[in-house]
């Protein structure tokens, strides 16, 4: 799955990472706790991922110049104020709503560990992009889950929003089906 760490090490300490150690640094972090995501299975093997957390725990993400920088700046420190960052499905389980069933089961997962808000910058155009290009997730899902804009710093890349408080969305049957990357087995 993934091992990138690029929204939780600031720009100086990410710029002189290699992948050995980046893979540590997230193995410290599941170790640590809290999970910093989700992942979904098809049987055994995990097909999908999305990196969830409450935003003091991305502080790229927060870094004020950015299209996905909170609205408010006590929001970049607020821990009931959470980010769906990035998602990565395999190419063998794209095209079967996987990132929708994600965001559900991360939905889920923030409320359960107290998340009142969940923000999210996705791609806002429709057109055929590369799997890195969407890792943000496309602005569709978003829509479908309830999230509203709350404002556009950079076009195509809109700064969303859910408020857990007053959502009526329904628990998802896919949380049985992701499991939070802490608990995921390690591969042999």
């Amino acid at each position: 799955m993934c091992w990138c760490v690029h929204h939780r090490l600031p720009a100086a300490v990410r710029r002189e990472a290699t992948s050995k150690s980046r893979k540590i640094a997230m193995a410290r972090i599941v170790k640590n706790g809290p999970p910093p995501g989700l992942l979904a299975y098809k049987g055994e093997e995990a097909v999908g991922w999305i990196a969830i957390a409450p935003r003091p725990a991305t502080p790229d993400w927060n870094e004020g110049r950015k299209a996905s920088a909170a609205e408010l700046p006590e929001h970049g420190q607020d821990e009931t104020v959470w980010g769906a960052s990035c998602f990565f499905i395999r190419k063998d389980a794209r095209g079967e709503g996987l990132t929708g069933r994600l965001l559900d089961a991360g939905t889920e997962y923030a409320r359960t560990q107290g998340a009142r808000t969940i923000e999210a910058c996705p791609m806002a155009h429709d057109e055929k992009r590369s799997a890195t290009g969407m890792f943000v997730g496309p602005k569709r899902v978003f829509d479908r889950a309830g999230f509203k804009t709350v404002l556009e710093r950079k076009a195509g890349r809109p700064l969303m929003r859910l408020s857990l408080n007053t959502s009526t969305k329904k628990k998802p049957a896919a949380v049985k089906k992701a499991a939070p990357l802490g608990r995921a087995r390690p591969k042999a």
